[in-house]
């Protein structure tokens, strides 16, 4: 018997897929103002625990109302991910990823508004998680309350897997899907959380650099000595960190760590200085660093950030050489970069460049960087999805951050296509005080998802 997907045209198709979207926004909405008001940071030193669990019960809730059977599940680190599937034998197996959990707010009386409760000013919608990650969350409801309403069943078995820890990098998700793969198997994997180069323009993220960083302790005296008694002689320790945290940079601002190439080019979409200078909040009369293109220097190029010192603040100043001092260095390299091999050139480059002292490195734990394949025939359909929904060719672009989870799921069902869509373009501002979202963002990016969800029951 015909599918109900191949007896509708593409155009009729579209069309009720895009009234669908539209006359769902107004819940989509009601569930993200729900949503934020679950202060669910894995963190209990910084949020109630009971907000994560709220947050897991309402995400559970209403992807059980949307269609898929769910429930929360406890993971190795303690958070809870929502996890579920609603097998369709025979058909492709699509897997829908974002997660329920939220960084802190800081202080919040640096908000414009509670940042707690969800608020419409200019035609955004400011608060915790707007974007990251549970505007996404409802982008993927709205999707699939669309294809329900319009094919009558499901043209795919739908898998659903909304983590609890991401923020935290509790890694809970990761240890949990190898311990049960086929918790998250799938023939494509829909990874929500992130974004577009600029509202309007439908992006796939094709690239995630992977992390190393380091913690470096500089020792030259068994204390502190006073600096006009022994100041010119006696070996500060500070001096030679902050000597070796110079090596790891060019005066142009390239990152030179030895035996690192740092010569890539990204071959995505390019970043436009002027938009990169708006998002970064570059100050005037201050240049971005290196030479190239800014898109090169974030995707193509490791790139070493001296992450926090610890040394005598200012507000406790005294005359004193310090005898010891330690810094914690990130290192991002791209995705075809090994980087335990990268952290190890990190550690030789530290203890060469180090002027004197006792040095000891601390590596931390890696992640790895992720390449998608943009040659199979999901990336195919989710192109022409965005095409459709957005009115605009698809661009592609990189991301510094990682997704940890991106990665396990790809070793571990290597056959599976994974696509990195969402709503969290540049104007959102997420991590930062008066997150937002444009919900213009979500419709769009629902419409996206659901057109895909038919395309793949071809």
């Amino acid at each position: 018997m015909e599918s109900p997907v191949a007896q509708l045209s593409s155009s009729d198709l579209r069309d009720r897929l895009e009234a669908a979207v539209a006359g769902g926004m107004p819940r989509a909405l009601a569930d993200l103002a729900s949503l934020v008001a679950c202060r669910s940071v894995f963190d209990p030193r910084i949020e109630d625990p009971a907000e994560c669990v709220r947050a897991a019960e309402l995400t559970a809730a209403l992807l059980t109302q949307a269609g898929v059977p769910v429930t929360p599940l406890v993971t190795p680190d303690g958070s809870l991910a929502v996890c579920g599937r609603l097998p369709r034998p025979g058909a492709r197996r699509v897997l829908l990823y974002t997660h329920h959990d939220v960084v802190p707010v800081g202080d919040p009386a640096a908000w414009t508004s509670d940042p707690w409760t969800l608020t419409e000013r200019d035609g955004r919608l400011y608060g915790r998680g707007a974007a990251d990650c549970k505007g996404n969350l409802v982008a993927v409801l709205t999707a699939l309350r669309a294809v329900t309403s319009v094919v009558g069943e499901w043209p795919v078995e739908v898998v659903v897997v909304v983590e609890g820890s991401e923020e935290q990098s509790g890694r809970g998700m990761e240890k949990l899907v190898a311990a049960q793969p086929d918790l998250a198997a799938a023939d494509v994997i829909v990874m929500a959380d992130t974004g577009n180069v600029t509202a309007g323009q439908p992006t796939l993220t094709t690239s995630l650099r992977g992390t190393a960083s380091v913690r470096i302790t500089v020792r030259t005296m068994a204390q502190s000595a006073h600096s006009g008694m022994y100041g010119g002689a006696a070996p500060d320790a500070l001096q030679a960190l902050l000597t070796t945290l110079a090596s790891l940079r060019s005066p142009q601002g390239e990152t030179t760590i030895d035996g690192l190439d740092a010569s890539g080019v990204w071959g995505g979409a390019a970043y436009d200085p002027v938009l990169f200078r708006r998002d970064a909040a570059v100050l005037e009369g201050v240049d971005a660093l290196g030479q190239g293109s800014i898109a090169d220097l974030l995707w193509a190029r490791p790139a070493a950030t001296v992450l926090a010192i610890d040394a005598p603040a200012t507000a406790r100043v005294a005359a004193a050489v310090q005898g010891e001092a330690s810094a914690i260095v990130n290192l991002r390299v791209p995705a075809d970069v090994d980087p335990v091999v990268a952290q190890g050139l990190l550690v030789e480059h530290l203890r060469a460049h180090t002027p004197y002292g006792r040095v000891e490195i601390e590596p931390f734990p890696v992640g790895r960087g992720f390449a998608a394949r943009t040659d199979g025939p999901a990336y195919a359909a989710m192109r022409r999805a965005m095409r459709t929904a957005y009115g605009r060719e698809p661009v592609t672009t990189g991301q510094g951050g990682s997704i940890p989870l991106t990665v396990a799921l790809s070793e571990l069902h290597p056959e599976a296509e994974v696509l990195l869509v969402g709503v969290e373009e540049p104007e959102c501002h997420i991590h930062a005080v008066d997150e937002s979202v444009d919900p213009r963002e979500i419709e769009t990016l629902a419409l996206a998802l659901a057109l895909l969800l038919c395309d793949l029951a071809a």
